[in-house]
């Protein structure tokens, strides 16, 4: 209790700060595309109004929405891919909470990103990190700075694609083994996916979600601002909507920072 009456203070005095690691989520929202062989994108976003103070609802405004469930800042459950769709508690209506609120490591590589678009993250890169910071302890959320969030205000430069497939920074195949041999609770980036825009042609495929999810171990994409969290001493909050049967979920993703 003296720890939770510690936390509350800190957020009413400002000494802990909380920062919000979502994007707006609505028509421009980038989205993932996908080859026409493979499937069919998910659509645009769309909201529409339903009554805003009018005939329809003199003293009330609300919206419905379109979306799809891995639209802006999102969670990837287990169930997302094929290689988890055997674990237990694999949806977001049935992941236990406790586990999406966790301390979070994060990893600057956002000068070997705006080098290279192509960066990827490997052990060794992780193992550096540790080597500084301390090792990634069991139950953290371990995430990658690319400062690539910035480029979120446009799909073509988000997406960042050409006749050979988009190009964006992520993690190589044996950073993410290593991400779940030390028991992290999932794996996040600030490009539209969790996997570097070239990973379908890794072995295997998109390693962070066939390896992640494997191993019932949660996916964040599309994340912002991780340039404002310190390398280790952060909570990061990331929350899907409990959707029945849900794959994922955009999410309003938000860090808890000591002054």
């Amino acid at each position: 209790m003296s720890a939770l009456k510690e936390l509350a203070e800190g957020l009413v005095s400002g000494r802990v700060k909380v920062v919000d690691l979502s994007a707006p989520l609505g028509p421009d929202t980038p989205l993932l595309k996908l080859p026409p062989e493979l499937a069919v994108d998910t659509p645009k976003i769309e909201i529409h109004k339903i009554s805003e103070y009018d005939q329809n609802g003199p003293f009330w405004a609300w919206n419905w929405l379109k979306l799809g469930e891995h639209s802006g800042t999102h969670f990837d459950a287990p169930a997302h891919w094929i290689t988890g769709k055997d674990q237990p508690n694999n949806t977001t209506d049935t992941l236990p909470v406790e586990k999406i609120v966790a301390p979070v490591c994060v990893i600057d590589c956002s000068k070997e990103a705006a080098a290279d678009p192509d960066f990827l993250l490997t052990a060794d890169g992780i193992r550096a990190w540790e080597a500084e910071h301390g090792a990634i302890e069991p139950g953290s959320w371990v995430v990658m700075r690319t400062d690539w969030y910035k480029r979120n205000g446009s799909e073509d430069t988000f997406l960042n694609a050409d006749a050979t497939g988009p190009h964006s920074p992520g993690p190589s195949v044996d950073c993410v083994e290593l991400v779940v041999e030390r028991g992290a609770i999932g794996w996040g980036t600030e490009c539209i996916g969790t996997d570097a825009g070239q990973a379908g042609g890794m072995d295997p495929p998109f390693p962070a979600h066939n390896l992640l999810h494997k191993s019932g171990r949660y996916g964040l994409a599309s994340l912002c601002r991780l340039d404002q969290l310190p390398p280790k001493g952060a909570v990061l909050i990331a929350a899907p909507l409990k959707i029945v049967h849900g794959t994922g979920s955009p999410i309003r993703a938000l860090a808890l920072v000591g002054g």
